[in-house]
C-alpha cells in the first residue's frame, strides 16, 4: 500500500469547466470522481466523472470504449492513475482536447444518477469505537464494548438488493417488535425508525477463492468511497438481532451516494493511524508499516435533517451532527484484509460500509439513537418541531468532503433519502 502524491493534486489546476474552479464545489479537478448516469429514462447507464455541476461522458469522450462500469473497477492501480491523468489534461484550462471533451460534457441537473455500479455483496462493519461504547452503554451498561472489539473488525452481511440511489425513498417497515412490559410481540410499522451515517466501500479488482488480500496490497482491491446510510429500526433490532444479528431491521433499505471517490483523489487526506495508550496492537495480519503511517483518511462528515414542514417552507434543513472518518478504529486496507483471511473472494461492485462513524463527543452522534439517547431525550429543530426518531416525510440528507491546506477542497456530493409511510397489512 503506497499512497501516491502526483501533479493530479496541485492546488493551482484550473478546469475550463467553470463551475469547477468554485472554492465551493465538491467537485474541482482534483477530485474527478465516478459513476453512472442516463439521458433518459429508458436510456442505457453511461459512465460519468463528476466536474463542477457538469458530468463527462467517459465514452463520448474516448477515454473508454465501453459503459460498464463493472470492467472500469477491474483497472489495476497504474491503469488507473493513468486514466486520472488523461481526465486531468483534457479538463484543465488551455486543453487542446477542450473541444472534443465540451461535446461530452452534461449538466448534473440534466441527467438522472444511479448507483455508482451494480452492487454485488454487501458488508457492513461497525468501525466506530465511540459509536460501538454509547450504543454499548444504552444496551449493556455494565458491560458497554464487548472483549472482542479490539481485536475483530466486526462484520454481518447485509442485502444488496434494497440498496437505493440517492434521492430515493423507501416504505416505513413492518415488523416484530416487543415492548420490555409485553408479554407477547406485536406487529405494525416500525416506530423507532433510525438513519446510520456511514460511507461505502466500492470493491473493484477481486481476489480469488482461498486466497487472503494482504495488508500490502489491500487498497489495490478498492476503487473508492462512497456516502452511504444503513437506515435501521431499531425497535424491530432490538427484539431480532439476538443471536444471530442484524436481519430485517437492516434490509429494508440503504441509500448509497452517485459519486465514488477514488482513494487516489484521497491521497492528499491520509492520516497517521494511532490507537489510544493502551489498546491492544492489531494482530499481524491486520498490521503494516504503510497502514500505521498513512492509514486514516481525513474525511469530514454531516448529517442534515429536512422536515417535510421544513420543505413546505422552503428551508433546507438543519444539521444534526459532524464528525470525521479519521476516528474510526478499523482502516481501509484492514476492513478488507480481515473480510479476506478466511479465503472469501471478493468481487468488482461489492461493497462495504463503514458502520456508524460517530466522534467522541455527544452531539457527534452518527445515528438518532446516539442523538436522543435511545429516545429518551427528544431534541428540538430549528423550526421548533422536535425529533427522538425519524418521522414520516423526513429527509436524511448525508455530506462529506476533505480539507487541507495547500490542496483543493474535495467533495462526495450528497446521499439523500426521504421516508415514507408504512404500508398497511
Amino acid at each position: 500500500m503506497t499512497v501516491l502524491l502526483d501533479p493530479t493534486h496541485d492546488a493551482g489546476l484550473q478546469s475550463w469547466v467553470a463551475s469547477a474552479n468554485d472554492p465551493a464545489s465538491d467537485f474541482p479537478l482534483q477530485n474527478l470522481p465516478f459513476g453512472r448516469f442516463k439521458l433518459e429514462q429508458d436510456a442505457d447507464w453511461c459512465i460519468g466523472v463528476a466536474i463542477g455541476d457538469q458530468v463527462l461522458d467517459l465514452r463520448a469522450a474516448g477515454l473508454t470504449d465501453h459503459s460498464d462500469m463493472q470492467r472500469l473497477l477491474l483497472l489495476a492501480p497504474p491503469a488507473r492513475r493513468a486514466l486520472r491523468q488523461a481526465l486531468v489534461d483534457g479538463l484543465r484550462t488551455g486543453s487542446p482536447q477542450q473541444a472534443q471533451m465540451q461535446v461530452a460534457l452534461h449538466a448534473q441537473a440534466d441527467v438522472q444518477l444511479g448507483l455508482p455500479c451494480e452492487i454485488g455483496d454487501y458488508t457492513d462493519f461497525y468501525t466506530s469505537i465511540h459509536h460501538a461504547t454509547t450504543i454499548g452503554k444504552q444496551l449493556r451498561p455494565d458491560n458497554p464494548l464487548l472483549p472482542n472489539y479490539k481485536w475483530v473488525p466486526i462484520g454481518y452481511h447485509g442485502r444488496a438488493s434494497s440498496i437505493q440511489p440517492s434521492g430515493s425513498s423507501f416504505r416505513r417497515p413492518n415488523g416484530q417488535t416487543k415492548a420490555p412490559d409485553q408479554d407477547t410481540p406485536s406487529f405494525g410499522p416500525c416506530r423507532r425508525l433510525d438513519y446510520e451515517l456511514e460511507l461505502g466501500l466500492v470493491v473493484g479488482r477481486p481476489n480469488p477463492l482461498g486466497q487472503p488480500i494482504t495488508m500490502a496490497q489491500a487498497e489495490n482491491h478498492v476503487f473508492g468511497v462512497a456516502l452511504f446510510n444503513d437506515w435501521s429500526a431499531r425497535d424491530v433490532q432490538g427484539w431480532e438481532y439476538q443471536p444471530l444479528g442484524p436481519f430485517l431491521a437492516k434490509n429494508f433499505a440503504s441509500t448509497l451516494s452517485p459519486w465514488v471517490v477514488t482513494l487516489d483523489a484521497l491521497a492528499p487526506f491520509r492520516a497517521p493511524f494511532t490507537r489510544p495508550d493502551g489498546d491492544p496492537a492489531p494482530l499481524n495480519y491486520l498490521a503494516s508499516p504503510a497502514n500505521t503511517a498513512q492509514g486514516a483518511i481525513n474525511i469530514e462528515l454531516e448529517v442534515w435533517i429536512q422536515t417535510a414542514q421544513m420543505q413546505a417552507a422552503g428551508h433546507a434543513g438543519d444539521k444534526l451532527s459532524q464528525s470525521n472518518y479519521r476516528d474510526a478504529y478499523w482502516t481501509v486496507a484492514q476492513l478488507v484484509a480481515h473480510h479476506t483471511v478466511n479465503g472469501c473472494n471478493l468481487r468488482a461492485g461489492d461493497l462495504f460500509g463503514t458502520g456508524t462513524l460517530s466522534g467522541p463527543a455527544p452531539e457527534q452522534g452518527g445515528s438518532l439513537m446516539e442523538l436522543s439517547v435511545g429516545g429518551k431525550k427528544p431534541f428540538t429543530l430549528s423550526n421548533f418541531e422536535t425529533r427522538a426518531w425519524l418521522e414520516d416525510g423526513d429527509t436524511i440528507i448525508l455530506r462529506g468532503y476533505c480539507v487541507r491546506e495547500g490542496f483543493r477542497r474535495i467533495g462526495f456530493g450528497e446521499c439523500r433519502g426521504t421516508v415514507l409511510p408504512a404500508l398497511a397489512l
